[in-house]
C-alpha cells in the first residue's frame, strides 16, 4: 500500500523534472511558463472538473467526512493567522497567499492519484475539490481583485466581486458537472471526448510550468520568509491532518475507512494552483513556489507514514 501511494509522488516528480530539463536546454522559457499556467487555470482545469464531478459519487461528496475535511481546513487557516499576524505581519494580499498555502490542498494534481492508489477510490477527494474551487479560490481571487483596485485608486468592483464565483472557469466547470450529476444525466460522447482530452492536459501542464519555474527562477533558499514557510509546512502537512484525525474519530465517530481517508487527504501538500494564482496577481510568487516545493517533499513522508499506521 505504501508503495502504491508513492506512485502518485513519483509521477508528479517525473513531470516536474521534465519541465526542469526542457527549461535548462532552452526548449521552454518563462513566457511559455506563463502561457501554460493560463491554459491550465482557465481552460484545462475547468474541463477536468466538469468531467470529474459529472461522474462523482454524490453520497461521498455530501457525506459527514466532507464536513470533517472542511473543519480541518478552517483549523489550518486559524492556526496560520494566530501565529502569522503578530509574528510575520504579512500585508493583506500576502496574508491571503499564506492562508491558501496553509490550507488549500493539492487535491487535483496529487490528491486524485493518492486517493486512487492509497485509498482505492478517487471520489474521496471530491468534497475537497468542491470546497476549494467553489468557495476558497473564488473568495481568494475576489480579495486579490479588491486589493488591486484599492492600490490603483479605483473603486472596488463590488458587483464584479459578487459574481466572481460564477465567472470563474474552475467554479463553473465544477458546478456544471455537479448539476449534470444531480440531474442524473450522462454527458454525450460528442462533448465528453473533447472535454476529457482538454482535462487531461491540466495536470501535466501545471507540473511542467512548476518545473520551468524551479529551473529559471531563483532556486529555493533560506530567505527572509523561510520561518513562515516552516510554519505553513508544519500546519499543512502535520497539524491539518491531525485535526482531521481527531475530528473524524472523536467528534464525528466516523468509520475507520472514513477516518483514514480524511486524514490522508488533509495531509496533501499545498496546491500548485496557489503558485499559478500568485503569479497571476504578482503576489509572493517565489514564496509560494518555495513553500509548495517544501510542503510536497514533507507531505510525501507524512502520507507514507499515515498509510502505514492507519
Amino acid at each position: 500500500m505504501a508503495v502504491q501511494a508513492l506512485t502518485g509522488y513519483f509521477t508528479i516528480g517525473v513531470l516536474i523534472l521534465v519541465g526542469v530539463v526542457l527549461a535548462h536546454f532552452g526548449v521552454l522559457s518563462s513566457s511559455h511558463q506563463r502561457m501554460m499556467s493560463k491554459v491550465a487555470l482557465l481552460v484545462s482545469s475547468p474541463a477536468l472538473m466538469f468531467m470529474l464531478m459529472s461522474k462523482a459519487d454524490l453520497t461521498r461528496v455530501f457525506a459527514g467526512s466532507a464536513l470533517v475535511s472542511i473543519l480541518a481546513i478552517a483549523t489550518a487557516v486559524v492556526l496560520y493567522l494566530v501565529v502569522a499576524l503578530p509574528v510575520f505581519k504579512p500585508d493583506p494580499a500576502g496574508r491571503t497567499v499564506g492562508m491558501l498555502l496553509s490550507s488549500y490542498s493539492n487535491a487535483g494534481n496529487l490528491g486524485l492519484p493518492v486517493a486512487a492508489y492509497a485509498l482505492g477510490d478517487p471520489t474521496w477527494i471530491a468534497p475537497i475539490l468542491i470546497a476549494q474551487l467553489g468557495v476558497m479560490q473564488p473568495l481568494a481571487l475576489a480579495h486579490f481583485d479588491a486589493v488591486r483596485a484599492r492600490e490603483s485608486g479605483g473603486p472596488v468592483p463590488v458587483r464584479s466581486l459578487l459574481t466572481l464565483p460564477f465567472r470563474n472557469p474552475l467554479t463553473v466547470g465544477t458546478l456544471a458537472g455537479l448539476a449534470v450529476n444531480m440531474a442524473g444525466l450522462t454527458v454525450p460522447e460528442l462533448i465528453a471526448l473533447p472535454t476529457t482530452m482538454l482535462g487531461n492536459v491540466a495536470v501535466p501542464t501545471m507540473l511542467l510550468a512548476f518545473g520551468i519555474s524551479l529551473r529559471l527562477d531563483p532556486r529555493p533558499t533560506r530567505g527572509p520568509d523561510s520561518a513562515e514557510t516552516g510554519l505553513i509546512v508544519a500546519i499543512k502537512t502535520v497539524l491539518q491532518p491531525l485535526a482531521a484525525l481527531l475530528l473524524a474519530r472523536y467528534a464525528f465517530h466516523l468509520p475507520h475507512e472514513a477516518v483514514r481517508a480524511v486524514t490522508i487527504v488533509a495531509a496533501l501538500p499545498s496546491a500548485q494552483n496557489i503558485y499559478v494564482i500568485s503569479m497571476r496577481y504578482g503576489v509572493r510568487e517565489l514564496f509560494a513556489r518555495d513553500t509548495i516545493f517544501t510542503a510536497t517533499a514533507v507531505s510525501a513522508l507524512v502520507i507514507l507514514a499515515l498509510v502505514t499506521l492507519l
